[in-house]
């Protein structure tokens, strides 16, 4: 059970009546698709969209086919009753509940498969990760039949696929990207933060740091190459693992040159403590 405060729909038929209803009186729509789980940058992407739209549907599914076979698919943390209440704060008008068996139903065979963005950095360590991700997008996209989308840049590899495949399947839906949410000693918030035992917590802000003197060595004109190599010596100190530090081009992730950079670029990282894996992203500018 869930708080009857905001309206919700567990069928495609019930979301379709009532985002019907919305367009009759000409109200735009926009959309958060979610693993639910929810923490403070999620809310802050649904008071995002209710900024811009008329009305906002927030949908909570942990999604199986961006899971591998020995990933936390059982283990991720499902909080359905504090997620209702969060999204009735943030004053979301309809929370969309589907069932895995309505979404992938007995003899489901279709999928979607993204190059361009999608490739490296994450798909190098989850393979399977952006075909299960763009699937769902688009399944949801199509149910919900949204205005506008709204993605954190928290996941900022996951925000460039979703933005090419809106682009190359012809979708009229407009994305936005919500920075991302921190918490005090600048950790990016995510629901497998949970998971994170005392110790583990309090070296997860390390990534934060790095990821700062990383983005500002590049930014005061230092080489790709040298930056980088400085900042996974520090993450292969401060983690227990590392599955990549690196900087790309912001506009398209294409790799980037040794020397010093000559356009926007993101630093990316990804680290483990434990069994955790954390991510996360910065800009970075070439000097003035």
């Amino acid at each position: 059970m869930i708080t009857q405060q905001i309206p919700h729909a567990t069928t495609i038929s019930a979301l379709r009546t009532r985002v019907r209803s919305w367009r009759e009186d000409r109200l735009s729509v926009g959309f958060v698709p979610t693993m639910g789980a929810l923490h403070d940058g999620h809310v802050s992407l649904v008071r995002l969209a209710k900024a811009q739209c008329d009305r906002v549907v927030a949908s909570v599914f942990v999604n199986p086919k961006q899971f591998a076979p020995g990933e936390d698919l059982d283990a991720y943390p499902r909080t359905l009753i504090d997620d209702a209440e969060k999204l009735t704060d943030a004053k979301c008008d309809l929370i969309y509940l589907p069932t895995p068996e309505a979404m992938y139903p007995d003899g489901y065979s279709a999928g979607v498969t993204l190059k361009g963005p999608a490739l490296g950095l994450e798909s190098a360590i989850r393979p399977h990760f952006f075909d299960g991700v763009a699937t769902v997008v688009t399944k949801l996209f199509n149910q919900v039949r949204p205005d506008m989308a709204f993605f954190g840049e928290k996941d900022y590899q996951q925000l460039l696929v979703i933005r090419q495949l809106v682009k190359d399947l012809d979708f009229p839906i407009n994305v936005l990207a919500g920075e991302t949410g921190r918490d005090r000693d600048g950790l990016a918030l995510s629901s497998r933060n949970a998971y994170l035992d005392s110790d583990q917590r309090s070296r997860a802000g390390q990534l934060n740091l790095i990821l700062k003197a990383f983005a500002a060595a590049l930014s005061g004109g230092a080489s790709t190459s040298d930056a980088t190599a400085t900042a996974l010596a520090a993450a292969s100190d401060a983690f227990d693992a590392v599955d990549y530090v690196e900087a790309r081009c912001a506009a398209t992730l294409a790799e980037l040159g040794d020397g010093p950079i000559d356009r926007p670029v993101r630093v990316l990282a990804a680290v483990r403590l434990g069994s955790t894996r954390l991510i996360d992203n910065m800009a970075a500018n070439p000097p003035a």
